[in-house]
């Protein structure tokens, strides 16, 4: 996919609440290097807890 239509793609992704995983996966590179990130199939259900209901506040800093 051309980078153009990656922005594309992430941003309509972002206008419905869609979370990106590779944000994730380089904030978690960033800021915590020494902790193990999410698969990316328990990031979702994660962001999903969050959003509509779930026990933790949804962020971590």
């Amino acid at each position: 996919m051309t980078g153009f239509l990656a922005r594309l793609r992430e941003t309509a992704h972002l206008m419905v609440g869609l979370p990106s995983y590779a944000a994730y996966l380089r904030h978690m590179a960033e800021r915590h290097p020494d902790r193990t990130p999410m698969t990316e199939a328990a990031f979702f259900r994660d962001r999903q807890e969050a959003r509509y209901g779930g026990k933790n506040g949804g962020r971590c800093c």
